[in-house]
């Protein structure tokens, strides 16, 4: 793998147009669906864990709101810290942390222990996004929109896969064959490395070359406002999110009377849509203007969360699976557009996003969980389907300039 990417400083010329490097973009991909296949599960399995520790809805929100906070809180530190002070190898040092976790959650006895095995995944998490982001803006040859797409779809189609594998591997055969997904972390292990020396020869060849000014070309004002207004889409979209990643089981097994089995299934749809969703912003936004994309996606999927509340099983999958398409597509295009607005500063950007994303995620399951346990499961739905009418906030942000190359 690294004969084929390593790159050779002698061939680059200054005016040279730099070139998408495909193989570590599906190297880094590979990696991002390796991570969160891993840390789905922890969402997948929740059934079982209320189960065998007698678990409340708060206690599950519990669960993921560790998770999250862990995985939300570190996240624009490090990217701040590696902005100025790149750091290759803390690549398989963030899986080392997932692999820990996972191997506790397996042989978790309690609920405290099972909250320390999703802080352990959380950090891992929180190690891994920025610096992953990074690595794909570096191979993007200025396509940024692809690049973040190609990325993105990886976790968002392991993020799918978690639930499929916990119906087939985990459910029949109990909560101890989470210690088997140990080796999907060893093998992302195995390619971060491989990525980590290409990251490392990549900023080499940077330091060779005469370093450009950044140039802010919006007034601080128009940033801090675009900045904040794109915080509350990823509000929209992570909280309408938690309410599915984290309850659609018990939604259709309560409102429907599936099995546990069933319902794992319907959740793997969800998810497969959302990363079939996810290629798609990126180069859409890359062609017509990010902005229009977030528009589309945010409030473009309110209709149909508008729906889901009344529609039988069959519309229920099938609603499900048009949301997960629209809304997946807006996270790209907003990162991409959010590292537009503060050139310069990659790192810190994407784990404010990253980080922010996963904070909401987690405190919606926990205020989520509070309401269902307050009311019941159907009100959740009935209550997030307005939450992408947030979308028209979208008009408010300035048109910048998508085309630039600049890292």
């Amino acid at each position: 793998m690294t004969d084929s990417i390593q790159p050779t400083p002698n061939t680059l010329s200054k005016n040279a147009k730099p070139k998408t490097s495909f193989a570590i973009l599906g190297a880094i991909s590979v990696s991002h669906l390796l991570n969160d296949m891993i840390q789905s599960l922890i969402l997948a399995i929740y059934p079982m864990l209320q189960g065998e520790f007698n678990l409340s809805f708060v206690q599950i929100g519990m669960i993921t709101l560790t998770y999250q906070l862990t995985a939300s809180l570190f996240q624009p530190l490090i990217g701040y810290y590696t902005d100025k002070h790149p750091q290759p190898y803390s690549l398989p040092i963030g899986m080392g942390f997932t692999l820990s976790g996972l191997l506790l959650l397996a042989f978790a006895t309690n609920f405290p222990t099972v909250l320390i095995a999703a802080a352990l995944v959380g950090t891992g998490s929180s190690v891994f996004h920025p610096e992953s982001s990074r690595v794909a803006r570096m191979a993007s040859g200025g396509r940024h929109g692809l690049a973040q797409s190609i990325f993105q779809v990886g976790g968002n189609f392991g993020s799918s896969l978690g639930p499929l594998l916990a119906a087939l591997i985990i459910a029949p055969y109990g909560k101890g064959n989470v210690a088997w997904f140990s080796l999907a972390a060893l093998l992302a292990i195995v390619v971060l490395l491989q990525i980590s020396k290409w990251y490392k020869s990549q900023n080499r060849v940077a330091k060779s070359k005469p370093q450009s000014t950044v140039v802010q070309t919006l007034p601080r004002k128009t940033v801090i406002a675009s900045i904040s207004i794109l915080l509350i889409l990823i509000f929209s979209k992570y909280f309408y999110l938690a309410s599915i990643s984290s309850y659609y089981t018990f939604y259709l097994i309560d409102k429907f009377g599936i099995s546990v089995q069933n319902a794992q299934f319907h959740l793997f749809a969800f998810l497969f849509a959302v990363a079939a969703g996810t290629i798609i912003g990126g180069p859409l936004g890359d062609k017509i203007g990010r902005k229009y994309v977030i528009w589309g996606s945010i409030l473009g999927v309110s209709p149909f969360t508008l729906l889901l509340p009344y529609a039988s099983l069959y519309w229920t999958g099938v609603l499900t699976v048009i949301i997960g398409v629209i809304l997946a597509s807006a996270f790209s295009a907003i990162l991409v557009y959010a590292q537009e607005l503060i050139p310069g500063k990659i790192g810190m950007v994407s784990g404010l996003f990253f980080g922010f994303a996963f904070g909401m995620g987690g405190l919606g399951a926990a205020v989520l969980g509070y309401v269902a346990d307050l009311t019941s499961i159907e009100s959740v739905y009935h209550l997030c389907a307005f939450l992408p009418l947030l979308g028209i906030v979208t008009a408010l942000l300035p048109n910048i300039n998508q085309n630039s190359k600049k890292p």
